[in-house]
């Protein structure tokens, strides 16, 4: 699948900043930005580093300014939004062609018969940005001017910076930059450049995004540096942006390195996959998005340590997205030995029966405040064996899953237990948001879901059978875990609401049963476990589809409920009031199809569902899918550019699908 586009986009300003690229290097950092050059967001930048894998993320260098002189005249290749409004200079009208190869973006600029290419990547495994110019034609050498604009403060905040005096020092092949005493150096590499220290704030640059955010939206750079150097056509020059302090400088050898480790995601995901050689290119390309969450978290005894930042830009890894995650992104593209290093890191963190909901950026202690991360571990685990038949893993692994079922039986953080009188599992405190429906703006909780919420049941019943199973391949009594999955099957027979025609949303809550139509409930026809009956499966398939399939995902809530909310806009308080009551999400449109295999048995119906995705590649995060969509049409992308599971869950669906089969084994 070829993503690219020509003057139709990337010359209308609002069409092409508004399409966004990224760029990863599997330690947590990342370069992004808008197609038009634009900075959008604050979190926009050509290194983003992660100073502590996979977290710590601080912007480093924002962008480089470029202007091109060719036959006596400049033209700026670089566009600018500043705080009184203005657009300055206009390079984006620059912009000749715009395409990603693999991963990577690339520019074409055109001035008179020159032509010069751009492309971003960055190092596999390093906290480094190269930045490649290529002359293609021209009929006489181009000279280039980079003004170097730089930055150290974590990638949430903004920068005011006119007293903030840097240390800018010239080093062999470029500049070396000191934010302050202690902090990272950074280099700014260009062989064969002249390069010129400079220490000038540039002011009140305007972040469009976070304005329409209700957020800080100006954000000030240092212009820390001038490089000049002269072009002939067919001749290249790499800048290389990094805080290593011996980077490879051979460029060749660095875009050579990242065309391999391209070839070989693809290559493994061939050999492992038969189908792939049918794929659709737009699956081919989620194959490569997938490697972009997968992350090293390294510790003193485990350097392989391995992890999924959950969504770019602003997300770290999440216990719950990295369980959901894993299938599609590591065992759907080849790669089970990813899955069994994230198995294993997330195994040392299991605390009173709970998977972490997620680690603070700031280093702090993990929050257990989910109360589904664990039960999605167990549905990884399920799937990982599927895939290897590895029964010393799962045999290492059995007695930790014990003790997880054990402690949720017997209780454990914020309420969860099991309740005697059905076997299923209550949980929820007051102040305290424990399913993925946990938005909080202060005190509120928006989505309240305490007692007994359908899907966290669905994975309960799913969890106990899977224990039957894992106890028959290890040749240990079965006779424990299947009583206790008949007993939560029957128990589940409470949530059918016969009037509606689907399943309760939540029983036992402190107003009653919650009878609000939401998506959750799928989860219980599209596990390999389910506590539906078939017809009750058909049923809750034909609801989700007739009030909340979209082109891009289910909505979070029927249209129609007094608390639906159509858009995602507005302020911290809007948007959070709207992220589960309406907002589509993304990563349950590979369920609901898997959903609709299960019960129809049609692959062709079923993999239909998944194709608008293919379109959505071209849009908002080019190359990637999104987190979240409008509840009403257009149903327009919103959140994270470059969501996991959203990704992980397309690529699962679709895999299982043309395989035959709605889940592993």
């Amino acid at each position: 699948m070829i993503i690219n586009w020509g003057r139709e986009i990337c010359g209308n300003l609002a069409a092409a900043e508004s399409r966004e690229w990224l760029c990863t290097n599997g330690l947590g950092g990342y370069a992004s930005g808008t197609v038009a050059g634009t900075l959008t967001r604050r979190y926009h930048g050509l290194l983003v580093a992660a100073l502590q894998p996979p977290l710590g993320r601080t912007l480093l260098v924002a962008k480089l300014d470029e202007t091109m002189e060719h036959d006596g005249l400049r033209r700026p290749l670089f566009t600018n939004r500043w705080a009184d409004g203005t657009v300055d200079p206009h390079g984006y009208r620059q912009i000749q062609e715009f395409r990603l190869e693999g991963t990577t973006p690339v520019w074409t600029y055109a001035g008179a018969d020159a032509l010069l290419e751009k492309r971003v990547w960055m190092e596999p495994g390093a906290n480094t940005t190269n930045v490649r110019y290529y002359l293609l034609r021209a009929a006489a050498p181009v000279s280039l001017e980079l003004k170097a604009l730089l930055n150290y403060r974590d990638y949430h905040a903004s920068t005011r910076g006119l007293d903030w005096q840097m240390d800018v020092e010239a080093i062999p092949n470029g500049l070396r930059v000191v934010a302050f005493a202690g902090a990272q150096p950074v280099r700014i590499l260009a062989p064969h450049a002249e390069a010129v220290p400079v220490h000038i704030w540039y002011e009140g640059f305007e972040l469009l995004r976070e304005r329409e955010r209700g957020l800080d939206h100006l954000d000030d750079h240092l212009h820390a540096g001038t490089f000049r150097f002269t072009l002939r056509p067919g001749k290249a020059l790499t800048v290389i942006l990094t805080i290593a302090e011996a980077p490879l400088v051979d460029e060749k050898a660095v875009w050579v390195r990242r065309q391999r480790h391209e070839a070989r995601l693809l290559q493994s995901w061939r050999k492992s996959r038969p189908s792939a050689r049918k794929a659709p290119a737009w699956i081919k390309h989620l194959v490569l998005a997938a490697d972009q969450f997968v992350v090293r978290r390294p510790f003193p005894d485990d350097p392989e340590g391995m992890s999924v930042i959950a969504g770019y830009h602003w997300f770290g890894d999440w216990g719950r997205d990295t369980m959901i995650s894993l299938p599609g992104l590591a065992l759907c593209t080849g790669r089970p030995e990813v899955a069994r290093r994230i198995l294993t890191t997330f195994a040392r963190f299991v605390d009173q029966g709970m998977l972490p909901n997620r680690f603070p950026d700031s280093g702090e202690e993990p929050e257990y405040n989910t109360v589904d991360a664990a039960l999605w571990y167990f549905e990884a685990i399920r799937s990982y064996h599927a895939a290897t038949r590895d029964n010393a893993f799962l045999a290492r692994l059995f007695p930790l899953l014990e003790e997880i079922i054990q402690r949720y039986r017997e209780g454990t953080r914020y309420g969860i237990i099991e309740d005697p009188s059905d076997g299923l599992l209550r949980s929820g405190q007051p102040g305290i948001q424990l399913t993925w429906m946990d938005a909080k703006v202060g005190d509120w909780i928006v989505t309240t879901r305490m007692g007994k919420p359908v899907e966290i049941n669905a994975l309960w019943y799913n969890a106990l059978s899977t224990m039957t199973i894992f106890a028959r391949k290890l040749k240990q009594p079965a006779d424990r875990w299947e009583p206790m999955a008949g007993r939560v099957r029957a128990g589940f027979e409470r949530f059918w609401n016969e009037k509606s025609g689907c399943c309760y949303d939540v029983l036992d809550g402190p107003s009653g049963h919650d009878d609000s139509l939401r998506p959750n409930q799928i989860l219980a026809v599209s596990l390999p476990a389910s506590p539906l009956s078939p017809e009750r499966q058909k049923q809750v398939v034909d609801i989700c589809a007739r009030h909340l399939l979209t082109s891009h995902g289910l909505r979070s809530l029927a249209p129609g409920h007094p608390h639906y909310r159509g858009h995602y806009k507005g302020g911290p308080w809007e948007r959070d009031g709207a992220y589960h009551e309406g907002t589509v999400w993304g990563w349950l449109l590979g369920p609901f199809a898997l959903a609709h295999y299960r019960v129809y048995g049609d692959p062709a119906t079923a993999l239909a569902f998944l194709t608008p995705m293919a379109h959505h590649l071209n849009d908002y995060g080019v190359g990637s899918l999104a987190e979240i969509f409008d509840g009403d049409p257009p149903f327009t992308p919103r959140g994270c550019i470059a969501q996991a599971w959203t990704v992980a869950e397309i690529l699962r669906a679709w895999y299982l699908i043309t395989a035959g089969s709605p889940s592993f084994g």
